[in-house]
């Protein structure tokens, strides 16, 4: 099997519509902003709350690319 093929595969998996509803579902939104909050949560940690507004920013910035609503989570 090629790279061609893996290809043509994977993108027939993405726009199979099952997926897409999997991926865009209310639970997948759960588990994203999950994720995100509690990455952007270690990551103030970390720095001591040194950089909470640029990781906030970051993290808004994931959840508009990955997520299927704009409110951050709560944390």
């Amino acid at each position: 099997m090629g790279l061609d093929d893996i290809t043509k595969k994977a993108k027939a998996f993405l726009n199979d519509n099952r997926v897409k509803d999997a991926l865009t579902s209310e639970q997948a939104e759960e588990m994203s902003d999950k994720v995100l909050g509690a990455t952007a949560d270690a990551a103030n940690k970390v720095t001591g709350g040194k950089y909470e507004e640029q990781i906030e920013g970051a993290r808004t910035s994931a959840d508009d690319k990955i997520g299927t609503d704009d409110k951050p989570p709560a944390t």
